[in-house]
């Protein structure tokens, strides 16, 4: 998800690299991408149940962690130097809880954060960086 002009503000960030500035950049955008992480993991974990008492979400809804692979699975990648960053998850199950199957229906879990969360997001790191940008 990317604001209008955020693209502008990155390449101008790229070309202060030298000053510093594309480090606190980078912490900013990472700030953003953890705000999804966190909304991803509790989607999951929100009211589940491990072990025998576990019950399986419905069809639509984000899954209901059991083994918390899923949940602790999710995590943050990123590319300093191009300013990158992405919400990803390990778990060998993920995509197909996000997606669904030909047998089963998607749960998902990084899309709804992505979207509940998403426009906080975007606006924290749009104000972030022209905080940062009127000081250099």
């Amino acid at each position: 998800m990317r604001a209008t002009g955020m693209n502008e503000h990155l390449a101008r960030l790229r070309a202060m690299q030298g000053l510093g500035v594309s480090d606190a950049a980078y912490r900013g955008i990472y700030a953003a991408a953890s705000m999804v992480e966190t909304e991803a993991r509790h989607s999951i974990t929100a009211g589940a149940v491990s072990g025998k008492g576990h019950v399986p979400s419905k069809p639509g809804e984000p899954p209901n962690a059991d083994t918390h692979q899923l949940d602790t699975g999710i995590f943050i990648e990123g590319d300093k130097t191009a300013l990158n960053v992405k919400v990803v998850s390990s778990a060998p199950h993920g995509l197909d809880l996000e997606f669904g199957t030909s047998k089963m229906a998607e749960r998902p879990y990084m899309r709804p954060a992505s979207l509940k969360v998403g426009h906080k997001a975007v606006e924290f790191v749009a104000k972030y960086l022209s905080q940062l940008l009127r000081r250099r």
